[in-house]
């Protein structure tokens, strides 16, 4: 069993506590045994100044899209080579293991438990932890937002694994329970309800009052954001199931459109970004220092395709071939460093865009005005425009969030010739390939559901980037944007090439301390389950 170690924080020092909970391979495992400080700081010291239960969220806001310790292998493994790469976003040029690894379907285990084990042991822990210490009832406006968290850090575990251990985490016992993924979903839609009904009525009783904010790595402790965070959360998640559950959908969906809930996120400084208490983005390492990451040949195809004027922020050209930006190719045989070295990588050198202090993003309000559109083209209430005027609002956010001139706007968003281009390959025309779209930017009222959808889903695509993820689960849900397929599939026939791959296997880890609840976890995945990554999700539903 491992005990897992993490830390609270106080406003200005750092005291390193062992508050042993849980040792995560088996999520709940000994519960009870592992609860206790054994610094000498007791609870009673840390009271006054709420140190007691908010000095755990740092360590919990800096573990979702996770660097926390700034560590950035965790990161690498979370989410960099799994959903950076699966999103169409990234692709290293390295050859890791030669070539026999995520980006060639041959699945790497202990690689992919990487998201199912920090989520566990730095996120659920201290959360539970901070239960214990009884926030709901003496800080209920620290637990609603322990919960928006929670919600944010697991839904995207389960969109990665599918079923996962949830309803019964902090139960105690020798064994983690998994929940399918429908139930866990049911209850993220409840805790947001308990969030934002808490945090609404905490700040109609103590305006201008936060005792959060000196632990808050995101809002800097104004209750009214995370309100807005908490409902474009929903509306996030209401609209991933409405292939699956159109009704629960649009119920959920309206819920989070409705203005007496608090609103949305709508401007720039509504963005949720985690930044503060020495966090660093671990994008800026492993592309600078470990030469790891590169454009994808997806974001070269689309982006220069669309010459989209947000590009140089988001690449520097590739040294290799001045003047153009290039692409790696998901599943190229890559050759060993330093040769592929000379393609485009996330902007650091020429607009510096990501550097050691840049924020970590995890959702933007240009992201909430797509799902708006697409709220809007599903018939649902109250989305605040028309399907046109909402995916043109999402495209003007993304742009003011990246400081695009309001000129190149403009052209932007009325052009209705630029598409998607073919990829070459310099290096290997083994890895060329014709353009998958014939997509343009301009909005077609006229156009059917499928057109609408693919625009709204293209542009809302590369406004989310660098957030993998979530762009990775956005393309299993609809399809779009079209992705360059695999060149090479290494996965003995366990992934379409052409499905492409749909989820992660259950660590190996569950296998030998929860072997019975992973096995039942299987049979949860549906039809012929299979712990494999060509299996859908729940919502995953064939288009």
């Amino acid at each position: 069993m491992k005990k897992l170690r993490f830390k609270l924080y106080k406003p200005v020092a750092v005291i390193a506590l062992a508050a042993g909970i849980l040792g995560l391979n088996a999520c709940t495992k000994n519960f009870e045994e592992y609860n206790t400080d054994n610094t000498g700081l007791t609870e009673d010291a840390l009271r006054p100044d709420f140190n007691y239960i908010g000095g755990f969220f740092p360590q919990i806001q800096s573990s979702i899209y996770f660097n926390f310790n700034n560590t950035n292998s965790d990161f690498q493994l979370q989410q960099n080579l799994m959903g950076d790469v699966y999103s169409g976003y990234l692709m290293p040029p390295n050859n890791f293991r030669g070539n026999i690894n995520n980006m060639t379907y041959s699945l790497v285990d202990d690689w992919n438990a990487s998201a199912f084990n920090l989520a566990y042991n730095n996120v659920m822990a201290p959360i539970a932890e901070v239960k214990r210490r009884g926030a709901p009832a003496k800080a209920p406006e620290f637990w609603a937002i322990a919960l928006i968290l929670r919600v944010e850090a697991m839904h995207r575990v389960t969109d990665i694994y599918g079923p996962i251990p949830y309803s019964s985490y902090g139960s105690g016992g020798t064994t983690s329970a998994y929940d399918k993924q429908e139930d866990v979903y049911t209850r993220f839609f409840k805790e947001l309800d308990t969030a934002v009904t808490s945090l609404n009525t905490y700040v109609a009783a103590n305006p201008g009052v936060s005792l959060f904010s000196k632990f808050d790595m995101l809002y800097g402790g104004d209750y009214k954001q995370w309100i807005k965070f908490a409902n474009s959360l929903r509306l996030r998640l209401a609209i991933r199931i409405s292939n699956v559950n159109a009704a629960k959908a649009k119920e959920e969906g309206e819920k989070a459109l409705d203005p007496a809930k608090g609103g949305l996120l709508e401007v720039t400084r509504d963005n949720a970004n985690v930044s503060g208490f020495g966090l660093k983005n671990p994008l800026f390492t492993i592309v600078t220092s470990w030469t790891d990451n590169a454009m994808n040949a997806s974001m070269e195809s689309i982006l220069v395709g669309y010459k989209d004027p947000r590009l140089p922020k988001y690449f520097d050209h590739a040294t290799a071939y001045p003047g153009t930006y290039k692409g790696i190719r998901i599943g190229s045989q890559v050759t060993a460093k330093p040769d592929y070295n000379g393609y485009s990588v996330p902007a650091n050198a020429e607009t510096k865009t990501f550097r050691a202090n840049t924020p970590i993003q995890l959702m933007t309000s240009a992201e909430v005005f797509f799902l708006r559109a697409e709220a809007a083209l599903r018939g649902w209430n109250n989305a605040g425009g028309t399907p046109g005027e909402l995916y043109e609002k999402g495209m003007r956010a993304s742009f003011a969030q990246w400081d695009a001139a309001p000129a190149d706007v403009n052209a932007y968003v009325t052009d209705d010739i630029s598409k998607p281009i073919d990829y070459v390959d310099p290096r290997n025309a083994a890895n060329n390939s014709p353009a998958l779209s014939k997509i343009t930017i301009k909005w077609n009222d006229a156009g059917d559901f499928n057109e609408k959808l693919e625009r709204i889903i293209t542009q809302k695509w590369i406004a989310m980037y660098p957030e993998g993820q979530e762009a990775w689960s956005e393309f299993r849900r609809t399809g779009y944007p079209r992705l360059f397929p695999v060149v090479n599939n290494l996965s003995n026939g366990t992934i379409n090439t052409d499905i492409q791959i749909r989820r992660i296997p259950f660590p190996n880890t569950e296998y030998t301390s929860n072997k019975a609840e992973v096995q039942k976890a299987i049979l949860l995945l549906g039809p012929n389950p299979k712990d494999e990554g060509g299996v859908r999700l729940w919502w995953d539903i064939p288009h």
